[in-house]
């Protein structure tokens, strides 16, 4: 038996950057931190007493006997690809919803590689465990999804991330001294609406064409955070108030990134004290970020009561496999 664990992220600057659309043709670069908040598979192959072959358990209960008969599309893209031959019974378990905003699709995807590498006794470079999960969800299950996620989720830690048609991404840790200093400025809430980041994606990417002044300045945004990061002395005020930039631009990509009940939340976050923040992942829900003083956490939490409030801190792992107990033989 097999598990994995991977982190979700949060991502701060870029996001757009990481669409293919883009970066292939101009680059693309994004900031964004592995948090302690994990998804989990238990992968095994399954025993030969059973009368189907594959029993997949997620918010669904799948046991079929053919891989083509599997609805996941990421279970069933990934069987292939990884050329399972045997039968196998997976769980995923999640610390947080997915659908959210924190790159839970690519999280799923780069933990249950992650685990079937394990399962086949394939050593996991996390290169290649982030690029075979973008090969998949981009290429054999055609998902409107960017690049970073699979990144993040594989790498851990507080990375600059840059993309380019040339070698595909390379990742840039950004080495602060003491992370609090980030980290316990954030405020994480999440909003209750759900959607799909591929429908939300899908406008966004129709609309590069007509945004490359505005993701253009987001990447000087990604460059401004990066030397904000890497001074001696972290001006969160500063960081904050770029954040809030860094919305403002986003919220313009498409017209389903922001709506009413969005932009009240974050409305109320930045009159009760916040520096700046956005919401994360594609938008249309999900989760929101806020920056602000720790001293204002109470009061902007007490604010936002109808949400739930996510204390996070970051991830320096990446994907790993915490437990295994060797391939059962039948």
């Amino acid at each position: 038996m097999i598990i994995s664990k991977t982190p979700f992220r949060i991502s701060f600057f870029g996001g757009g950057t990481d669409y293919p659309a883009w970066y292939e043709e101009n680059g693309g670069s994004v900031i964004s931190m592995a948090i302690n908040k994990y998804c989990y598979i238990t992968c095994r192959y399954l025993p030969p007493f059973f009368d189907y072959k594959y029993r997949i358990r997620y918010y669904k209960r799948e046991e079929t006997n053919s891989i083509d008969e599997i609805q996941h599309p990421v279970v069933r893209a990934s069987l292939k690809y990884m050329n399972v031959q045997k039968g196998v019974d997976i769980v995923h378990h999640a610390d947080l919803p997915a659908q959210s905003g924190l790159g839970s699709s690519s999280t799923f995807t780069v933990s249950l590689l992650n685990a079937f590498r394990a399962l086949k006794n394939i050593n996991s470079d996390k290169y290649e465990l982030a690029k075979d999960a973008i090969f998949i969800e981009q290429k054999l299950i055609m998902e409107n999804v960017g690049s970073q996620d699979q990144v993040a989720a594989a790498y851990g830690g507080f990375n600059k991330i840059d993309f380019s048609s040339s070698d595909g991404f390379k990742v840039k840790p950004i080495f602060i001294d003491d992370i609090t200093k980030v980290t316990s400025h954030m405020l994480l809430f999440f909003t209750g609406i759900m959607r799909s980041a591929s429908d939300v994606a899908q406008e966004q990417i129709k609309n590069i064409p007509r945004n490359k002044t505005l993701l253009q300045e987001m990447i000087l945004q990604v460059n401004e955070a990066t030397k904000l990061l890497n001074s001696q002395i972290i001006d969160m005020k500063l960081f904050g108030s770029l954040l809030n930039e860094q919305w403002r631009v986003k919220k313009t990509l498409a017209s389903n990134i922001s709506n009413n009940e969005i932009n009240t939340i974050y409305d109320i976050g930045m009159q009760y004290g916040a520096y700046g923040g956005k919401i994360l992942g594609a938008g249309g829900g999900g989760f929101i970020l806020f920056i602000a003083k720790p001293s204002s956490h109470k009061t902007i939490i007490q604010a936002l009561n109808k949400l739930i409030n996510v204390p996070v801190d970051i991830d320096l792992n990446g994907s790993h496999i915490i437990y295994s107990s060797g391939s059962e033989n039948f």
